[in-house]
């Protein structure tokens, strides 16, 4: 029987949630402290119609100086100017708007009614009288599950890797058998593609990845019965909205998975992949408050690159008020972007 655990780690600019099964990071939830709380995922606003587009179904929706997609039944279209009372469905990501559902009625000028649920609210409801463990534990779990998020391959159990990655269009998923051993190739390749199917539904959900998603199998000649419960089982908790797809003659396997938050990668990285200074700021206070848990009372030296230590200057009276003013920030502009040293004396 699946096991899900709940972390939480309150760090200083952030708040990191994550969920394991059975002992693997299956969801990331990041709030950083100034983000916007308006277009978030289950907080209902009220909302002013401002443009409908009859040929789409869809409504272009005034929240309040940010804006989202609302859609509609022909027997329901509103009326420009209309005032709505609505919550969230799907954040904005890239190049997308947030998308609403229409709840009914409302009066006044677009503004938020109930706030989305904090990251505490939201893990309890992916795990229920699971106790929230927090401190170091819960850092090292949200440490690991921004590396998982961040990889492209991953490990298969008992061999083979599994490779995502998203484009502009879809997800695609890679299958490789890699070293598993064993004499009977189409129980290998068997084997391969139904733990691959329970990984790739665990990691899309850390990555924060939907929408098309083509699973490249492994082999020939597949059980298709065998996959279809496989894949069923590994994507129910992203219900409802899942549709999955037979293996096609090519040995693929087609689904779609409900997009509701933006994907991990691009809160954490730039748009050409590269960690923010903001994010590897933030990893810079924690490896500061980390040393300075470790070694109580002394004076603490990080150096990093410039812009590292400027992303980081914002949080540093945080850090003072949990381990004392006992540490300096030192830019060099020859440290590694990406790298940076904290010592204690």
């Amino acid at each position: 029987m699946s096991e899900r655990r709940l972390y939480l780690d309150r760090g200083i600019g952030e708040t990191r949630g994550v969920v394991t099964l059975d002992g693997r990071p299956e969801r990331l939830l990041i709030a950083r402290d100034g983000g916007s709380t308006t277009a978030k995922l289950g907080a209902r606003l009220v909302g002013r119609i401002r443009k409908v587009e009859p040929a789409f179904a869809s409504a272009f929706v005034d929240l309040g100086g940010v804006e989202a997609l609302l859609s509609f039944k022909p027997e329901a279209r509103p009326v420009e100017g209309q005032s709505l009372e609505v919550e969230i469905r799907t954040e904005a990501r890239a190049g997308k708007l947030a998308t609403v559902r229409a709840i009914g009625p409302a009066e006044g000028a677009p503004r938020l009614l109930t706030a989305a649920p904090d990251i505490a609210e939201q893990l309890a409801g992916f795990a229920r009288n699971v106790q929230l463990v927090e401190g170091r534990e819960a850092r090292r779990a949200a440490d690991e599950a921004e590396a998982d998020a961040l990889e492209i391959v991953h490990p298969l159990p008992g061999g083979g890797t599994l490779a995502i990655e998203p484009t502009r269009a879809l997800v695609a998923i890679d299958v490789d058998v890699g070293e598993r051993k064993g004499q009977d190739a189409k129980r290998v390749t068997r084997q391969a593609n139904l733990a691959a199917l329970a990984v790739a539904g665990r990691l899309l959900r850390l990555k924060s990845l939907g929408g098309i998603v083509v699973i490249d199998l492994v082999g020939r000649g597949h059980d298709g019965n065998a996959l279809m419960t496989a894949a069923r089982a590994a994507f129910a908790p992203d219900n409802p909205g899942v549709a999955i797809g037979p293996v096609g003659r090519f040995g693929t396997m087609e689904l779609t998975v409900p997009r509701r938050a933006p994907p991990v990668a691009e809160l954490l990285c730039d748009a050409k992949g590269r960690l923010t200074d903001l994010t590897l700021g933030l990893r810079l206070i924690r490896a500061i408050e980390t040393e300075g848990v470790a070694q109580p009372g002394a004076r603490l030296t990080a150096v990093c690159a410039p812009e590292i230590a400027a992303a980081a200057q914002p949080f540093a009276a945080g850090l003072a008020g949990r381990i004392g003013a006992r540490f300096e920030i030192r830019p060099d502009p020859a440290a590694p972007r990406e790298r940076f040293d904290v010592s204690g004396r």
